[in-house]
């Protein structure tokens, strides 16, 4: 059996490990909640970290907190945040109680402890580092700041790194021109430029959406403490939190006027969720036309060759398969399950408090990193690296009936109608067929027919 110590809290007395940073009401959850076994991600807990040190300082401020706890308190918290073996310290479940308080006592707890060691100054969990607030203003708190962090730091910056390198791979193959299709069917050509610049336009479409977010996930109800009145916290705390908070974080953060509405409910979350479930989407879709002009080499489209990777089969020798574009698709699945739990969760603001707050929580950073990872080798590995096969490219464009679509205007529709069948049933390129058909010379043809200027719209 491993060494333990005896803590207590309101409830009595708990048996914790020796080594354990945490108290009572951590073990109590540890006890409770053998559901997952997911803890909260880091990046939530480096946020409430940083909520946390911004708290003290703002309390030592306003003559809340005595200097000497508030400065041990914060180096506690900078301890945390430099030492990632010391996040085995925060070990709470995801699916815990709907307020978050058990992770909330959990950081209480792990930093009074340590701040209590280092300083030699007793600190108390509730009284000293959760001054001025509660889980029910911390935890919304956090899932914001998290949210902002990422969004700001890792998601924004892979995307734009995308795009830019969309646009880059344009300009390189804007002479390439290949058969468009709708409905898995062969349509009017289109430049391989044309095809990507379009993915381009999503992802910054995307961006301009996150954007407009921003100001919204970084504006916090800290200060409302219990129920969104304040009590128990000084009237100034939550200015001075949030210009300490963005000191610390380099990130603007905002005090809400009113705070109701950022305790009972999380809807900039479920905002922002649905803004990454349409990003999931739009990276889906990019995706699923890499691994289509990516198919065969010789079955398939075979129109690009993506980088090759990994052996793409145990039993297949010199198998090469599209494993970027599809842990793509796979993740973006998970981002539009996330959306869906978010959904649900974030109506269950009974009254004074959203309860479903962790899975919140752990749901949107999950988004988050998974679309800012994926942008990311979606950019390097797949986008940057594809090369065009340009056989693969011309010989089926130069068969194309669908470009006797050019002659519309001339010959009219039931005419080149019946040439295109008659392309298709002899197998036999476009303008051949056409020539014995129609009045126009050869010569007018191949100018009609052209793919490049049918690339450019007009008649």
């Amino acid at each position: 059996m491993s060494e333990t110590r005896i803590v207590r809290d309101s409830m009595g007395e708990m048996q914790v490990p020796a080594d354990a940073l945490y108290g009572a009401q951590t073990q109590r959850a540890i006890d409770n909640f053998p559901i997952s076994g997911q803890r909260l991600p880091q990046p939530f807990i480096r946020a409430l970290l940083q909520i946390k040190a911004a708290a003290a300082h703002s309390n030592a401020d306003l003559d809340v907190l005595d200097p000497a706890k508030a400065a041990a308190i914060i180096q506690a918290c900078e301890t945390l945040l430099a030492d990632p073996l010391l996040m085995r310290h925060f070990p709470v479940d995801v699916f815990q109680t709907g307020s978050g308080t058990s992770s909330n006592m959990n950081a209480n707890e792990v930093i009074a402890t340590l701040a209590s060691r280092t300083s030699g100054v007793s600190i108390s969990a509730n009284d000293d580092v959760n001054a001025g607030q509660s889980s029910n203003d911390v935890i919304p708190s956090t899932i914001h700041v998290s949210a902002a962090l990422l969004l700001d730091q890792t998601l924004l910056p892979t995307l734009r790194h995308l795009s830019r390198t969309m646009r880059d791979k344009a300009l390189t193959v804007h002479a390439c021109i290949k058969t468009g299709r709708t409905h898995l069917m062969d349509a009017m050509p289109v430049r391989m430029s044309q095809v990507i610049n379009g993915w381009a336009d999503q992802i910054e479409l995307n961006i301009t959406h996150l954007q407009g977010l921003q100001t919204s996930i970084q504006t916090l109800g800290q200060g409302g403490t219990a129920v969104g009145t304040g009590v128990n916290c000084h009237p100034d705390f939550g200015a001075r939190f949030c210009a300490e908070l963005s000191r610390r974080t380099d990130l603007r953060f905002h005090s809400a006027a009113h705070k109701f509405a950022y305790i009972s409910s999380q809807d900039t979350a479920v905002a922002l969720s649905g803004q990454l479930k349409t990003l999931a989407v739009s990276m889906m879709k990019i995706a699923n036309d890499l691994r289509w002009m990516n198919s065969g080499p010789l079955a398939g489209l075979g129109e690009i060759e993506l980088e090759a990777l990994q052996p793409g089969s145990s039993i297949m020798p010199g198998k090469v398969n599209p494993v970027i574009p599809e842990a793509t698709a796979m993740a973006a699945a998970q981002v539009i399950g996330n959306d869906t739990v978010i959904s649900v969760a974030g109506q269950s603001g009974n009254f004074e408090l959203n309860v479903m707050l962790p899975v919140i929580a752990s749901n949107l950073i999950q988004s988050l990193t998974l679309l800012g990872n994926c942008a990311q080798r979606l950019a390097d590995k797949a986008i940057a690296s594809f090369v065009v096969r340009h056989d693969k490219l011309q010989e089926p464009l130069a068969r194309n009936p669908i470009l006797v679509t050019a002659l519309n205007p001339i010959i009219g529709y039931a005419k080149a109608a019946e040439i295109a069948k008659l392309a298709y049933q002899q197998g036999r390129p476009i303008v051949d067929v056409a020539a014995e058909n129609c009045d126009l010379s050869r010569d007018e043809l191949i100018n009609l027919l052209d793919p490049a200027k049918l690339t450019e719209g007009g008649v």
